[in-house]
């Protein structure tokens, strides 16, 4: 696997909901929970947490227990006119200076001194975002050069080791062994 420091990579906020809120409050840290997700948070756990998932099979894996925005989004969505903050679309982590949705699945970050999420794959933006704000739902969808949907809403992953993370928190990238698997919505 390659490793390194993602030049110039760091948490800018970190955020957290015991409810089934769309939005999250930020916090001074979270605590990763290894094989379970953000502690304090309706998502942590083993098998999937999220509502319209648990309907249809609540004991599916949680392959969601993290959920990663970069933040250059948010700045992309104010030129387009909509102002959202860190935590406001449901993150659990923002970053700043790496390209969460060019990894590949598997990719590992380094957060803070000691956690590690392993990332499985793409948010899919649900109604929530349209409804949280109108219009948004369709600013974080796009289309590539082939016409294949491009989700922007961030990332999903697991937490492979534990530990506490706050902002200004380095991260540090470990990818996968090649060939590459491009993320899919989780």
């Amino acid at each position: 696997m390659g490793q390194g420091a993602a030049a110039d990579a760091f948490v800018k906020a970190v955020s957290r909901s015991p409810s089934h809120s769309f939005s999250k409050p930020n916090v001074a840290s979270i605590r990763l929970l290894a094989g379970l997700g953000v502690e304090g948070d309706a998502h942590c756990g083993e098998t999937v947490r999220h509502r319209s998932r648990v309907a249809r099979d609540p004991t599916q894996p949680n392959l969601r227990q993290v959920h990663l925005i970069q933040s250059e989004l948010f700045d992309e969505l104010r030129d387009r006119g909509f102002v959202v903050a860190p935590g406001a679309m449901g993150e659990n982590v923002t970053t700043v200076g790496i390209d969460l949705l060019g990894l590949p699945t598997g990719a590992r970050l380094g957060l803070g001194p000691g956690a590690v999420v392993e990332i499985t794959g793409l948010r899919n933006p649900c109604h929530q975002i349209e409804d949280f704000e109108p219009g948004l739902l369709a600013a974080v969808l796009d289309r590539d050069e082939a016409g294949n949907l491009v989700r922007k809403a961030g990332v999903m992953g697991i937490v492979a080791k534990g530990g506490d993370v706050a902002p200004g928190d380095g991260i540090v990238l470990e990818l996968p062994d090649e060939p590459w698997r491009p993320l899919e919505r989780v």
